[in-house]
């Protein structure tokens, strides 16, 4: 064989060896991001079974608070709604609204002394709270898997594999401005 033919078949080989590595980190950063996406859902799940246990604490207690009762129940019912359409953008919205319920919930609660002595209401609270701070978490971890994952398959070279190959960008988990707010302490309470 020639020497050209050498130097040929060399570089096939080596467009091969980096079409594979590629590929590669592409599979590697997609299931990346369904990782992140599990965590959160795992988190997401725990919280709505925990849910329902805290609002049947509470009715026992704020008989006149049904209406804030029957908000976290319903943002409960569209988180898990949303979450299990893989939906994230009402799942943001939803989210937001759980969050102002269980925070008006969170604050009602102190106008009652028999429920925040309440040992099941305590570590139910407790459990929702570090649920949160989990997600909220897990949410970032997600969002930067995310982010790897559309900036490399917008990247060249890889995004000539990408396009090739179908990889499509995954979307992020946001939540509109007013729901990352500061909380309105005036709202709550009104």
């Amino acid at each position: 064989m020639e020497i050209g033919t050498f130097i040929i078949l060399g570089m096939l080989l080596a467009l091969a060896i980096y079409a594979i590595v590629i590929y590669n980190g592409l599979v590697t950063l997609k299931h990346g991001v369904a990782k992140a996406w599990a965590n959160i859902d795992v988190l997401l799940k725990q919280r709505h079974d925990e849910l329902p246990k805290l609002v049947d604490t509470c009715k026992r207690y704020m008989q006149h608070e049904q209406e804030t009762l029957e908000r976290v129940m319903r943002a409960r019912a569209a988180v898990s709604s949303a979450g299990a359409r893989g939906d994230l953008a009402a799942l943001g919205a939803a989210e937001g609204e759980l969050r102002l319920g269980l925070g008006r919930l969170f604050a009602l609660a102190e106008s009652y002394p028999e429920l925040k002595a309440n040992e099941s209401f305590s570590h139910l609270q407790a459990r929702i709270t570090g649920l949160e701070e989990s997600i909220a978490h897990r949410r970032e971890f997600y969002n930067e898997s995310v982010n790897l994952n559309n900036v490399r398959i917008e990247q060249f070279p890889d995004l000539i594999l990408a396009r090739l190959l179908r990889f499509a960008p995954a979307e992020p988990l946001q939540f509109d401005s007013d729901q990352t707010s500061d909380v309105d302490l005036g709202r709550l309470f009104g």
